[in-house]
């Protein structure tokens, strides 16, 4: 069973560098990786890397705590699809959840949800699933379920825990078929990654893609 139509090669390292960069790319072409996640710094010039592939290519917002100001987020939005990303992956307010303040998480998605789909770009959602209940997930999928979103992401992948296979068919189990799962964070086994696919995750978010389905491969 190959996976690299599964994974999400990312690089959200604080010194990531450009020559890594320009390596990720490199490999997801080479492999057909569907998807790319980068920094915000780095989106025009991943977009020259990637040329005229058909690869997505993802950035992050509020990342990776998710406390900014929603007008924070607003203006990393904007900016990056003027930058030229097709996807905007937002860190939700976890403070704001872990304080059960579910008005001010809906305000913050309404302020977001409609500019992104203005622009006919994607919108993943990354809840940190490792520092929440399963009862804070299923209110989660509710939330942004209902919304429309196009992806919930388990991880930012700096939480002790990652994507689960429970947590993934906990968070399938309540989200609309439309909606896609990314399984993120500590995902460095092709054997769990399958695992993941199995429960109903649609992508695998890896920094180490490359690594990953060659290992799966033997």
């Amino acid at each position: 069973m190959s996976i690299n139509s599964n994974i999400i090669a990312s690089i959200t390292s604080p010194v990531t560098t450009l020559e890594v960069v320009e390596k990720i790319c490199d490999g997801a072409k080479e492999n057909n990786f569907p998807k790319i996640c980068v920094p915000p710094l780095f989106i025009k010039k991943t977009k020259e890397f990637i040329g005229e592939s058909n690869i997505t290519l993802a950035t992050v917002i509020g990342f990776p705590f998710g406390y900014s100001a929603v007008e924070a987020k607003l203006a990393e939005i904007v900016l990056a699809i003027l930058d030229g990303a097709d996807e905007l992956d937002v860190v939700i307010n976890i403070a704001a959840l872990k304080n059960n303040d579910w008005q001010y998480l809906a305000h913050e998605l309404n302020a977001i949800l409609p500019v992104v789909k203005s622009k006919q770009k994607s919108i993943g959602i990354i809840l940190e699933t490792g520092l929440l209940t399963d009862d804070e997930i299923t209110k989660c999928c509710d939330l942004y379920g209902i919304a429309g979103v196009d992806f919930i992401i388990t991880s930012t992948g700096y939480s002790d825990r990652g994507a689960s296979r429970e947590t993934i068919k906990l968070i399938r189990k309540h989200l609309a078929d439309a909606i896609q799962v990314v399984a993120s964070g500590n995902v460095n086994d092709p054997i769990f990654a399958k695992g993941l696919l199995e429960e109903g995750a649609a992508f695998i978010w890896s920094s180490h893609a490359e690594k990953l389905i060659k290992t799966a491969a033997k």
